[in-house]
This record gives structure tokens, sequence and C-alpha cells, in this order.
């Protein structure tokens, strides 16, 4: 019998890898692993075209489905419900009621067309949008380790994707920039900063621990990320030993890694080693090699001389030249924040950069210091016999986009790409497991829709405005929900397709965290619409954060939710109250929880008193009495006047508050019932749902 102390690192693991293996086995039985003929993946074979013979294609798969179950759409929507759904579904951010009725008064019969264009022509569509594709990638502007370092020029990423989605870059174009932007060819300087800044995608993996030495976790966290985001496959699973479900290999894993162990991320910095380093330039050429390159260097021989002293105070005994070399290391960390303050000034992206190409070793059992067999850098062998890089004189990043947008992959790319456009605009995808096309996902409703449209995304140039397009003008995006049909035929449906997956019925969903804020923020006059930039963070010379004293920021804005400071350590209060996504995870779909935090928040947050103030003062300003402030509130809060009974439960609840006659006082008494009654209306499903 061993005793803990006598065995050797490799019989530990070798152990634990017994261990793991009887427990994967175990798991293995209890969920039943599919038999080899039952394991072929749907969504990696080519596109099977089945064209639509008349109508709108969209509504003529949706009908063949409804008809073999004896189902049907539900009635058209009202136009009141319509613009505001469409409106919230592409900018985030309610119809003003001009704009209602201007769309009211159009009897035009491309009316609804035109709406959708001038919809997605909106600057605010891509802040939307961009923000679905930030949930998807973990999106945040602090770096994850142990210190959770603020990462000052993460916003240019951020708002490389808003501007992608504005001006409808085709899809695969959006792949292959965030995948090799750097290494692609540019016709401008302007160009050459966009394709560089746009892989941020890459270096806004999440880092982890105290010490640069943890990288591995980082690529690890990439690999992942590039598995669910544009493949929707765990890729991720291979990590350890091939997947025991998808045709992807432990070799296969080590391939990708190999390409990222390849690859120069810019580095926040951590706790042993507190100032950034690695992050790339946006100027010219001439002016890196003539100023920032004499500065890096200057900057990474006073990073030796630290390193040295600092092992230096690691390694000899305590006595008197030990406290010189702390002395010395002292005023050498002072000599580089010296240096730093006296910087070349110029902007400088989050991104990554080609490093010195190498294959990796299988990590045995995913321990990266029990290394296996070498593995050519590559893609994923499933797609081809062409997916080893030949060239082995860099990354292989450049491969790597070319693969993921190469015909072979394209069906898979589409597919998984238009599922998440569906999702967001009916509440699911016609896959129900956005993030999982594999063995153990969920199959498509409509496999036929699903794969109609992906190949119509191909041809139409990967252009997902166009895309919006078809989805909206449809019949099925334009029906009521279930509240405009008579109870048997909704209970029939209902009982029928409870899930709603034929979609004989427009399903209601709730306003995001986002929506919610910039709606209050709108109504209250206090939203600012520019475009968000950077953020106010401490200077790079004073940082001095730790496990211990991570950063820890509360920066207020009246911009847009999209461009708030995304930590990952802390979590916004609000955004996560209100079941934003964690950044330190993709995000495929969120969740959707009730509690009561919600609604206390929406009662009772100093914040928002005060916004609910602003919002009355507007409303008393611009309205005589107390008929005007209500039809106003509820015009622009749900984008339909009150009925005669909500309006006079408005009426006695004014009155209850102190207000007894119809002519409003404008003076604290007034703006305090208004308040109260905005508060209401706010936590109210009329306000929160988007029907």
């Amino acid at each position: 019998m061993y005793k803990p102390g006598q065995l050797e690192k490799k019989q530990l693991r070798k152990i634990q890898a017994q261990t793991m293996l009887g427990m994967a086995l175990l798991w293995c039985v209890a969920v039943q692993v599919p038999a080899a003929e039952d394991r072929a993946l749907w969504s990696l074979g080519p596109l099977r075209l089945e064209m639509p013979k008349q109508g709108a294609a969209i509504d003529v798969f949706l009908q063949q489905a409804l008809d073999a179950q004896g189902l049907q759409f539900s009635p058209p929507v009202d136009r009141r419900t319509l613009i505001r759904r469409v409106t919230f579904d592409l900018i985030g951010l309610p119809p003003a009621v001009t704009e209602i009725d201007a769309f009211l008064a159009d009897d035009a019969p491309d009316a609804f067309p035109r709406l959708v264009d001038r919809l997605l022509a909106s600057p605010h569509y891509g802040e939307r949008w961009g923000q679905h594709w930030l949930d998807l990638v973990r999106y945040a502007d602090t770096a994850g380790n142990s210190g959770d370092f603020p990462v000052p020029t993460a916003w240019l990423y951020r708002n490389y994707v808003i501007d992608a989605w504005n001006d409808d870059r085709p899809y695969d174009r959006f792949v292959r920039e965030q995948v090799a932007g750097d290494l692609l060819p540019s016709g401008s300087l302007a160009e050459r900063q966009r394709n560089i800044i746009a892989t941020g995608y890459l270096a806004i993996s999440r880092r982890f621990g105290v010490e640069e030495k943890q990288f591995h976790l980082t690529i690890e966290d990439t690999i992942t990320n590039l598995g669910l985001a544009f493949l929707s496959l765990s890729v991720h699973c291979a990590r350890c030993h091939d997947h025991k479900f998808d045709p992807v290999s432990n070799e296969d894993y080590y391939a990708l890694y190999g390409i990222l162990q390849s690859t120069r991320y810019a580095f926040p910095g951590t706790e042993v080693f507190q100032s950034p380093k690695d992050f790339v330039p946006l100027v010219s050429e001439q002016e890196i090699e003539a100023v920032i390159r004499p500065f890096e260097q200057q900057v990474k021989t006073q990073d030796e001389e630290i390193e040295r002293l600092r092992q230096l105070t690691l390694t000899i005994p305590p006595g008197g030249e030990r406290d010189e070399a702390v002395v010395d290391y002292q005023q050498a960390q002072q000599k580089r924040v010296e240096l730093l303050e006296a910087a070349p000034q110029y902007l400088k992206a989050y991104a990554v950069a080609e490093a010195e190409a190498m294959n990796a070793k299988i990590h045995i059992q995913g321990d990266p210091h029990d290394l296996g067999v070498e593995v050519p850098r590559g893609f994923l062998s499933f797609f081809g016999t062409d997916h080893v890089i030949t060239d082995a004189s860099d990354s292989g990043r450049l491969p790597l986009a070319n693969w993921l947008t190469s015909p072979r992959v394209q069906p898979l790319l589409s597919r998984v790409m238009v599922n998440r456009v569906w999702q967001h605009h009916f509440g699911a995808g016609l896959a129900r497991t956005p993030n999982d096309f594999g063995v153990r996902g969920e199959r498509p409703t409509h496999p036929a829709l699903l794969d109609y449209l992906a190949d119509r995304l191909i041809v139409h140039d990967w252009s997902l405005k166009w895309l919006q397009r078809q989805v909206l003008t449809s019949a099925a995006y334009c029906q009521a929900g279930d509240w405009r049909l008579d109870p048997s035929r909704r209970e029939r449906s209902t009982k029928i397709d409870p899930d709603n997956a034929l979609l004989w019925k427009f399903p209601r969903r709730r306003v995001s965290a986002e929506e919610l804020r910039d709606t209050i923020l709108l109504l209250s006059g206090e939203l600012d619409r520019a475009a968000g930039r950077g953020h106010a963070f401490p200077p790079e010379h004073e940082w001095k954060f730790g496990q211990h004293t991570p950063y820890i920021g509360s920066l207020k804005s009246r911009h847009r939710s999209v461009y708030l400071m995304r930590q990952r350590v802390k979590r916004h209060p609000f955004l996560a109250t209100f079941d934003a996504a964690d950044p330190n995870v993709t995000t495929g779909q969120r969740g959707e929880s009730t509690t009561a935090l919600q609604a206390l928040w929406l009662m009772n947050n100093p914040d928002f008193h005060v916004l609910a103030e602003a919002s009355a003062r507007r409303l008393l300003a611009r309205n005589d009495g107390l008929h005007g402030v209500l039809k106003s509130a509820h015009l622009q809060l749900t984008g339909h006047p009150p009925g005669e009974v909500k309006l006079q439960w408005g009426m006695d609840y004014l009155r209850e508050a102190g207000i007894v006659q119809d002519r409003l006082p404008v003076g604290d008494s007034g703006v305090a019932a208004v308040a109260s009654y905005l508060r209401v209306l706010m936590s109210s499903n009329m306000f929160l749902y988007v029907d």
C-alpha cells in the first residue's frame, strides 16, 4: 500500500486517469450513448435543398408543418403591436409615438417592408445586434485573471462588432477578420487598423491565475469559444480524449491548440507582473519603427531586469545581500513606472499577432505538464484530408480562417448563423440548442427551412440584413399571439403543440436587461444616443491589482447599455439582476428568471426613482391634465393608448396619491405622484413584455 507521499507524479496521474475513465464509462452508460449508426450528424452534411414552389418561402415551409398537424397561423397582429415588436427586435428601443402614428397612417402595401428597411439602416441596429454577438463571444472590458485587470482598449473590438452589423459586413468576411484580420490584405491604413482590431475576438479570451505561465487555460478558453460560436460544436470536449459523441478527435483539438500557441496574445497584466504589454499599435509602420519599437525595447530591457531582481530576492537567503536586492528591485520597478509615464501616446489594440510557429504536443488527460506526441497544426479532420498546415513558417490562423469559411464548412457555418438570427426573432431557434449542433443537441424542427435559408444566405453574399428582411416580412413573424384566438382553438393548438415549435402563434418575450435600462433612460430624456468609447480606468502605472485586491469598477454612464463597462469578476448589478449574459462564458441563449429582486429594483432602486421623476417632469411639461399624462405614459411605454378601464385606474391612483383636480401642478407633489405611477407601469407586463 503506497502512502500519498511515496507516489511519483506520473503514478498519481495514472490513477487519476483511470478514475476519470471509470467515471466516464459509468456516465456513458447512464446517458445511453447513441449507437454508431445513430450518431450521423445532420449539421455536418451538405445542404439539402427543397425549393418552395409558390408563396413566401418561410411561410410555405412553416405552413406545411402546420398542415400536417391540423394547425394554422394565428391572425395578423394589430399594427401598434407590430411596430413595437419589430422596433424592439431590431434596435432595442421602443418606437416613438410619432413613428407609431406615421405607420398607422401609411396604407401602402409596402409600409411594413419600408419600416423594416428604415430600422435596419439605423445606427442603433448595430448596437442591438452587436450585443447578441458580444454575448456569444463573452466580451468583457477586464481580463478575468486573479486581479481582473482592466483592458482599456477592449472597447475597440466592441465597436468593431457594432460597426460590422451596421455595415452588413458579409458574415464569412466577419468570421475571417476575427480569426486572422491582421493577416488579411488591406488597401488603406484605416482598413488595416480595423482588421487588427477584429482579432480582439481572440484577445478577449479569459485570462487565469496570477502568472503568465498559466496561459494554456486561455488557449483552452479560445478553442471552446471558437467551436461554440462559429460551429456550435463542443470541440473543447476533445481536450482530454476523443469526443464521446461528435467526430472531433483528441488530435484535432491539439491541431487547433498549436495554431493558437503560435499566436501572440496581448498581455493585460497579472498580479506578479502588473503592466500590460504586446498590445498592437494602430499607427503606420514608419511610426512603429521610429518611435514605438525603440520604446518597447526599453520597456522589455527593464522588464528583464525586474524579473532578474525578483528571482534574486526569492533565491538568496535573508540578510544584507537580500536586502540590497529588494531595494534594487523596488528601484527597478519605480524606473519602469517613470518610463511608462513618459511613454509615447498612441492607440493600441487588445489584439493578437504572429508568434514563433510551433506544433503542440498532446496534453495527456489535459495536463500541460504531461506531454504526448506532437500534432501538426490544422483544422478538424472530419472536414477533409487537407486539414493540416503545410507551411511551418506561420501560426496557421489565416488557413484556419479560410477553413472556417470554406465550401466544405459553409453549410455548418451558415446553418448556425441562420439559427441564431431566427432565435433572436422568435425566441427559439429552428434547432433549439443554438450552441450544440452535435449529437447531443436537438435536431431542427424544420430542417428543410433551415437548409433553405442557409443556402440563400450564402447565395446573397452572406448578408444578414437580407436574411432578416425575409424573416421579418413573413406571415409567421407578423402573426398575433394566442390571445387573439378563440378559447377552443387556443386550447386545441396548445394541446397539439404545447411548446409552439410549429409557430402557430407569435411567442411573447420579456425585454432584455439592456432594452429595459435603455427605455427607462429614453423616457427620462437622459439617454445619450452617441456611440460610447472607452472607460475611465486608472492609469496603467498606478495598477496594483492582485488576488485579494482585484480591480472593481462602478462606472456611471448614460450611454446605451451595450457601451457599459462589462467586468468579469464583478458583474454589473442591474444587468445581472435582469438576466444579461455572463461575460465569463459564451451565451448562445440567455435564461429568463422572475425574481423578487427584479420587482424590488424597479420599485425601490434610488437611481430608478431619479429617472422616474425626470420622466414625470417631462410628461407634466407636455400635458395639461391627468388624461394627457396617462395617455402619453402608456403610449410611450406600451405603444398602446390606455382603455377606459386602465385610464380610470390611473386617475384613481393619482388622486389617491394626493392629486384631486384634473389640472396637475408641476410642483413636487405632482412629480412624486406621476413618478410613482410610472414605476408601477414600468413594473407591469404591458411594459416588460413584447407581444
